[in-house]
């Protein structure tokens, strides 16, 4: 049984490293767009493989434990959700990418319009992912849920961007290039942060043993 213990433990200290990892990636990856931080992109680009190296550790250790130790209750729980937890880091991870490749566009040509409320999304979404890993380390279910509850504020601010980046594109075809990246931007910024409310969920599995995936009303 001891030997079990260390061994969720390990688990645990391998996903706080992929999640480390992961957002440094998303900083980075954002700094890159705001600040057009052309190091910091390279960055993104240079720990890609590491994630995904972490990701697979990741999987063979959870699986392993599985096959190997037949747990039950609450640590079967904690395992299910690491290896869910772990595939939506690297998804965060391949979007950070995905970010990345966008400034690096952004940067051939001068700013023709200001970042409207790209960086006010960033920080919402950079502020989901961390409450919702910290809800996973310290198994804090209202930490978990307010991530939920922050879902509804970058979707709405994700489509203020579209119609203002639309309209920028209808007043002169010249911005369309620019605002087409703008509007990436935005939408992989949303897809973190429905990675971060598919955590927080896990985080409700596994303290709570209820899955509100699809339930908005069991949220809450």
């Amino acid at each position: 049984m001891r030997h079990f213990i260390e061994e969720l433990e390990q688990l645990k200290t391998k996903l706080l490293e992929m999640s480390s990892l992961v957002e440094a990636a998303i900083q980075r990856s954002i700094s890159a767009v705001i600040h057009k931080d052309r190091s910091a992109a390279e960055e993104v680009f240079r720990n890609e493989a590491r994630i995904n190296e972490i990701e697979i550790e990741i999987d063979e250790f959870a699986i392993n434990l599985l096959a190997l130790q037949q747990p039950m209750a609450a640590d079967l729980r904690l395992i299910v959700a690491a290896l869910k937890i772990n595939t939506d880091l690297e998804r965060m991870g391949d979007l950070s990418v995905n970010i990345a490749q966008r400034a690096r566009s952004l940067m051939e040509e001068p700013v023709v319009k200001p970042m409207i409320d790209i960086p006010h999304i960033a920080g919402l979404v950079q502020s989901m992912v961390r409450k919702s890993l910290d809800a996973f380390v310290t198994r804090d279910a209202d930490l978990a849920r307010s991530v939920l509850a922050s879902d509804d504020g970058v979707d709405s601010l994700r489509t203020a961007c579209y119609h203002e980046l639309v309209s920028f594109m209808e007043k002169d075809p010249q911005n369309i290039r620019q605002a087409l990246d703008l509007l990436a931007v935005t939408r992989n910024l949303e897809r973190i942060a429905d990675h971060s409310t598919n955590i927080a969920e896990d985080v409700l599995f596994l303290v709570k043993g209820v899955d509100v995936r699809h339930h908005a009303e069991a949220r809450h």
